[in-house]
């Protein structure tokens, strides 16, 4: 068959039969303008003499029917003869019915033939056909000719062989034959659709709306809600239709059904085996059907539901793809609406442990157990719990509160019970306050074990890592500690104590005191409250700045009563006091010199479980002390790698600059960089940190250290220091003496000495002095006396340098040995003592190499080159003087004092009285005197 495609054009001057259409102004049909163009413009070639014919698909609803009546009656202007007949579901079995309607509609009373009737009826095959094919023809001498068959994959059989048979009749008769079908139909057994249309028709697919057609199906102005609906739609206009009576203000368009639409989706699929079935599945499962879900949700066998999902895929019911969803969210909603609340209540529980078994992700679990309210769930509260966790972490409260609202619907212990209304108080929190407080009432009133209070309690406080949600949990802990009577059994300790610990660490004030408690520790035997003890004892020689052995034998006692003690509480491993952000903060801190005693708390902290806090990756905090130990030793490199790591996950889970691990992590690397050289990268991610998000954490304070080492480091020297002294004075706000924690002071009197602020150093110097000397640990004892060797002069600054090499030698701490035998060297070369400066700074260039540490190693390296260059004889003399001792002599002899020299050459008068001895002894003169002339004569023999 010829098909021509043209601009739409009418032949006014052709002559018009009558038509069986009455002659009325076209319906208009929003967004299919070009579709009634392409079919306008086949009538030329009809009016012309020549056949043409058109297929128009679409998916149900998308107007077929609404556009193949608009087109007969444009062809009835353009003076067709239209006859139109539609297929039937309900017909299909009954011989002849659509061939009967076009012979009725087409039927001359005047033509010398047999009945219409005798088409189904006694006359031969073939003399029916023939006379169907008499009837066309008959039809084509009165005028060209429009034939539309609605719905042709619905015709009888007979009616299809009848319209095969004209097909190949009417090549060279003024005929337009437009046929429309389901798209996707399953080929009728006897006749395919081609053989209906021919081989070449113009095939013309009916797609959704755009946002214009929508809205005007809607009666909407354009926008995000006409947008919206076409979205939920898929632009179907019969969805459309369905949609509008329901758009009520507020509602959401993804949200809404028609139950009707339902009953009619599930009757046309009933045609089809197990098509029902597969539909209700995949209603219910949403965007977790799979192939595999659907079948065992439908109770479908494999090969079955494989043909079924192929069918409606076919038909556009189920999206092509792995993941065979409903088209569209209306024809979903619509399908759950027309299912019983029971039966949808019963699937959804069915599918939501047929994706727990499948190891899905828990929202997607929860999503289910949310829709089954009627069934009981007890496994799902534990999924419940998880998923509103992880939702109030992402931003999502009343998410959260759905989920714990529904696990309270479940058959709760007092224990459980207790946990599930603390975690619905955290979630609602967010949104509602008091609301929360009085979650927190009810939870206290559900008490009913003693431990499992305590217990649950604890974890609430490890869970809630800072600003308003610590306070919460805080909130909780002390209400639930005055139930249990706080100076009672052993089991409330570690509340108290993590309580404490979480207080002390989430308030910018000083401190909670707590020697109260001292008096009543002596009768303590539990395990549990023992380890609480400890870390309190610990906590409190940390923060007086005391003694480091008692600090770090109070950690010791708490690992080692962690590490034998057993989880006694059934609802799950026992919340660890080294897993408390601010207890775990300091803890490193002061264990970063025992090798032990760090493999000991790894150990304890590389537990199985998730964390308790959402924001810190399982394993993080093993990995960050061993990589703060690494560093602690001066391997630069490799502590780099495990911060490095570990931020990129901390930044996947959104914790960089909310949590406070992870506000540690990324000031730790900071500080690691700095010392490697890495000033870009150290920039750019301090850039991206929120100094006001992390404010009311305790770690901000490194984080404030960390940015004014990177500062002084790249020549902001005056901004770094105030930085330092910000960390300072952050520190003496908290109640924290502790000099081991971040060295400001030894860096901020660098600064202050860059600065021209000597006395500030000097003071600065002298406080680190006093506060490491009273600690007593080796690496803040060797730092402070670098730093006071930096301010003091002559012999008290190099007896400073060499008991702080002395002192950090005894320690793991090689990263501030180098520094020390640096500025020592750097020192000895000053004062002339060449000899002794070059072995110095030779060991110096050696282990800041050995820690990568890039920045000192050049410059060390550099006063090895000046060193060496000292001891080198100068040219211009022969007498061996070396070029610092020239140099000297000869601002000798111009006159100047010994006190003018060594201020022009930055050295002390000592330096300048050794110099100027060598120079006597090696131009063999008494003193300054003959200075001049031994120096003119030297010249002149050189």
């Amino acid at each position: 068959m010829k098909v021509l495609t043209v601009d739409t054009e009418v032949n006014p001057e052709h002559p018009v039969s009558g038509a069986s259409v009455p002659k009325r102004p076209a319906p208009r049909l929003p967004g299919r303008e070009p579709e009634l163009s392409r079919l306008t413009s086949l009538f030329p070639l009809a009016l012309d003499g020549t056949a043409a014919s058109a297929v128009l698909v679409g998916e149900f609803g998308m107007g077929k029917t609404a556009t193949l009546h608009t087109a007969a009656a444009l062809a009835a202007d353009a003076g067709f003869t239209v006859a139109v007949a539609t297929g039937s579901r309900l017909e299909s079995h009954l011989p002849g019915g659509v061939a009967r309607q076009l012979a009725d509609a087409l039927d001359d009373p005047g033509a010398p033939r047999p009945p219409v009737a005798d088409l189904c009826g006694p006359a031969g095959e073939s003399e029916a056909l023939d006379l169907f094919f008499r009837i066309i023809r008959d039809a084509t001498e009165r005028g060209p000719l429009f034939l539309g068959i609605d719905n042709v994959h619905l015709a009888d059989a007979w009616s299809m062989r009848c319209l095969a048979y004209i097909r190949h009749r009417v090549l060279d008769l003024p005929v337009l034959i437009i046929l429309t079908s389901l798209i996707g139909h399953p080929p009728h057994r006897e006749v395919a659709l081609l053989e209906m249309a021919g081989c070449t028709p113009a095939t013309i697919t009916l797609n959704g709306l755009g946002d214009a057609g929508a809205a005007e199906i809607l009666g909407l102005a354009p926008g995000e809600l006409a947008t919206a609906c076409r979205e939920a739609t898929g632009g179907n206009p019969y969805l459309l239709q369905a949609l509008r009576p329901r758009l009520l203000p507020g509602a959401d368009p993804h949200e809404l059904g028609s139950s009707l639409i339902g009953q009619v989706l599930h009757t046309r699929m009933a045609e089809f085996p197990d098509a029902p079935a597969i539909l209700h599945a995949a209603a219910i499962l949403g965007e977790d059907a799979g192939f595999d879900l659907l079948a065992q949700l439908a109770g479908v066998d494999e090969l079955d539901a494989l043909q079924a999902i192929d069918t409606m895929v076919r038909l556009h019911v189920l999206n092509n793809s792995n993941a065979p969803t409903l088209t569209y969210p209306f024809v979903r909603n619509s399908v759950l609406r027309d299912m019983p609340k029971t039966t949808r209540a019963v699937n959804h529980a069915r599918a939501a442990k047929l994706l727990s078994e499948t190891g899905a992700p828990v929202e997607r679990v929860a999503a289910h157990l949310l829709e089954a309210t009627s069934i009981r769930i007890p496994w799902g509260v534990d999924v419940l719990r998880l998923s509103a966790r992880n939702a109030v972490f992402s931003g999502r409260p009343e998410l959260a509160s759905r989920h714990l609202r529904r696990a309270l619907e479940e058959r709760l212990t007092s224990g459980r019970r207790v946990a599930v209304l603390l975690q619905l108080a955290h979630a609602e929190f967010q949104v509602d306050p008091p609301a929360a407080a009085q979650r927190v009432r009810e939870a206290v009133d559900t008490i009913g074990n003693r431990d499992t209070a305590a217990f649950i309690a604890s974890a609430m406080l490890l869970s809630l890592c800072g600003g308003q949600d610590a306070r919460l949990a805080i909130s909780a802990a002390g209400q639930i500690a005055a139930r249990l009577d706080a100076g009672g059994p052993d089991a409330v300790w570690p509340l108290l104590c993590m309580t404490y610990l979480a207080e002390a660490g989430s308030r910018l004030g000083p401190p909670p005191e707590f020697r109260d408690f001292e008096e009543q520790w002596a009768p303590l035997t539990d395990p549990a409250a023992q380890r609480s003890r400890s870390a309190l004892l610990a906590l409190d020689a940390v923060r007086s700045g005391e003694s480091a052995p008692d600090a770090v034998g109070h950690f010791a006692d708490a690992l080692s009563l962690t590490a034998g003690a057993a989880a006694p509480d059934p609802a799950g491993d026992e919340p660890e006091l080294f897993e408390q952000h601010y207890f775990f903060t300091l803890a490193t801190a002061v264990l970063a010199d025992e090798p032990t005693l760090v493999d000991r708390l790894c150990r304890v902290l590389d537990v199985e479980r998730e964390p308790w806090d959402v924001h810190i990756p399982h394993g993080a905090l093993p990995t960050l002390a061993r990589g703060i130990a690494l560093q602690a030793s001066g391997d630069l490199q490799r502590a780099s790698v495990h911060f490095e790591s570990l931020l990129r996950r901390f930044d996947e889970r959104g914790g960089t600059t909310t949590c406070p691990v992870g506000v540690l992590c990324a000031a730790k690397l900071v500080e690691c960089w700095v010392d490697l050289g890495r000033f870009e990268a150290a920039t750019s991610l301090l850039d991206r940190m929120d100094f006001v998000a992390s404010q009311g954490l305790f770690t901000h304070t490194y984080l404030l250290y960390a940015r004014g080492r990177l500062r002084v480091a790249t020549g902001y020297t005056r901004f770094g220091f105030e930085d330092l002294l910000s960390c300072g004075r952050r520190l003496a706000h908290h109640g924290m003496r502790f000099p081991g924690f971040v060295p400001w002071r030894a860096h901020a009197a660098r600064a202050a000495l860059a600065l021209g602020q000597a006395d500030d150093a000097a003071r600065l110097a002298e406080e680190d002095m006093n506060a490491s000397a009273r600690w007593g640990a080796a690496r803040p004892l060797g730092t402070a006396l670098t730093t006071m060797g930096l301010v003091r002069e002559d012999d008290e600054a190099e007896r400073a340098l060499n008991k702080s090499i002395t002192t950090l030698g005894s320690s793991p701490a090689r990263l501030q040995l180098a520094t020390a035998l640096t500025e020592l060297g750097t020192l000895q070369a000053r004062h002339g003592q060449s000899e002794k400066a070059i072995e110095t700074l030779r060991q110096a260039v050696e282990l800041s190499e050995h820690c990568g540490a890039r920045p000192l190693a050049r410059r060390a390296a550099e006063e090895l080159r000046s060193a060496r260059r000292t001891l080198t004889p100068a040219k211009d003399n022969e007498h061996g003087l070396t070029r610092q001792e020239n140099r000297i002599a000869v601002m000798a002899a111009q006159g100047l004092t010994n006190r003018e020299i060594a201020t022009a050459l930055h050295l002390t008068r000592r330096t300048v009285e050794l110099h100027l001895s060598g120079a006597y002894r090696k131009l063999g003169i008494p003193g300054r005197a003959e200075l001049g002339g031994a120096l003119a004569k030297s010249q002149r023999g050189g």
